[in-house]
This record gives structure tokens, C-alpha cells and sequence, in this order.
């Protein structure tokens, strides 16, 4: 118990908060849904901004953050793009028109936790430091690419159901 407490207690509110965030989405995902297309794109920005950020330019004693975050950002880009969510379009309003479903709840719960875990793994221990950091790219570059393609898909299928009407 104590464990688990200090690293609640080390976590910053902001994790807190943008767990809560995710969470709330994911939630509201599994209800069918009208909106503008940019509400849609809040959490593929987020998870965009959260994995570039770890790119890890900073470890420079190592090339193989950087090499885990390009191959595993390259594995994960075409599945984003392949995979889009369905959606219809509301030609009056122009908003997105998606079905309920627990896919988001259950994306956004596995990506914030290995994130989470490889934050937790890299900040206590100092033996397993090296490949959590390597891991960590690696969940990062996968996260920012898979939702780089999936932005790509669903503006892609957007303007393409947009012209239809």
C-alpha cells in the first residue's frame, strides 16, 4: 500500500486531470454523438502532443530512444489510416454523426497506462531506467502516429462525405 501511495502522491495533478479527461471522453463515446469535427480531433491532438513530446532528443549518451520511437511510430501509422471510425456527416450543420461504442473508452485507458507505467518504471527505478525509456519512446511514437493517421482518415473521409452532400 505504501508503494502505490507514493506514487500517487509523486503523480502530477496535470496526469490527474488529463486521466479524468480521457476517461470522461471515452464515457461519452459509447453514446451516439453529433459533433464538429475539431471537438473530434481534441483527443487525437492530445495523444498527438503527448508522444512527439517524448520524442527524447535529450538522450544523447543513446540513438536507440529515437530509433525505437521512429520504428514503432512507423508501425502504427498505417494502422491509423486504415482503421478509421465510422461516421456520417450532417450536411446542414456539417457535424460528425458517430454510433456509440467502447472503442475510445478502451484506447484511451490502454494508452494512458503504459504511458503511465513507463513514467512510474523510469522515475523509480534506476536499473530499468534504460529500457523504460526505450519502451516509453516506443509506446509514444506507436501513440502519436496511430492518432496522426487516424486524424488523416477522418479528415480525409470528412471532406470526402462533406462533397458528397
Amino acid at each position: 500500500m505504501t508503494f502505490a501511495y507514493q506514487v500517487l502522491v509523486h503523480t502530477p495533478l496535470w496526469v490527474f486531470a488529463l486521466f479524468a479527461y480521457l476517461v470522461w471522453q471515452g464515457i461519452k463515446a459509447m453514446q451516439p454523438r453529433t459533433t464538429s469535427i475539431w471537438r473530434a480531433l481534441i483527443v487525437p491532438v492530445v495523444f498527438i502532443v503527448w508522444g512527439m513530446s517524448r520524442i527524447g532528443f535529450g538522450h544523447r549518451d543513446s540513438v536507440w530512444p529515437l530509433v525505437a520511437w521512429i520504428a514503432a511510430a512507423l508501425a502504427l501509422l498505417p494502422l491509423g489510416v486504415l482503421t478509421p471510425r465510422p461516421f456520417d456527416v450532417d450536411h446542414t450543420t456539417g457535424q460528425i454523426i458517430r454510433p456509440g461504442s467502447a472503442f475510445a473508452l478502451i484506447r484511451n485507458l490502454i494508452v494512458f497506462a503504459l504511458q503511465y507505467a513507463v513514467g512510474v518504471i523510469s522515475a523509480i527505478d534506476a536499473s530499468d531506467r534504460a529500457l523504460a525509456i526505450i519502451i516509453g519512446r516506443a509506446i509514444s511514437g506507436a501513440t502519436a502516429c496511430y492518432f496522426i493517421g487516424s486524424t488523416i482518415a477522418l479528415l480525409i473521409a470528412y471532406r470526402r462525405k462533406r462533397a458528397e452532400g
